[in-house]
């Protein structure tokens, strides 16, 4: 019986090609990081413009002001929280035997 050496997988995209279209075709993990950091920056510089207003009288919805201080808080927790997964994952692999 012979021995066939083994192939590279192929990825084959789940999406329609329609999709397909939106999406760069060399997005990375170090562009959808990036991408994320400028959401959590929008997200903060939201919170503090809503704030902003509604202490020099612009906005009259307290409620408004909450949802987007919530939103950025949460946002930046997770972000911090990925941060603390992939400096874990970057010391167990540096403590790794090769």
């Amino acid at each position: 019986m012979p021995i066939l050496p083994v192939s590279p997988l192929s990825i084959i995209p789940a999406e329609s090609p329609a999709a397909k279209d939106n999406v760069p075709a060399s997005t990375g993990f170090s562009q959808m990081l990036k991408q994320a950091l400028e959401e959590v920056n929008n997200a903060q510089a939201q919170a503090d413009r809503v704030g902003l207003q509604f202490l020099t009288g612009r906005v009259q919805d307290l409620h408004q002001v909450t949802i987007a201080m919530e939103e950025a808080r949460i946002m930046m927790t997770l972000a911090v929280e990925v941060r603390n997964k992939m400096v874990e994952a970057y010391q167990e692999i540096s403590r790794m035997q090769v």
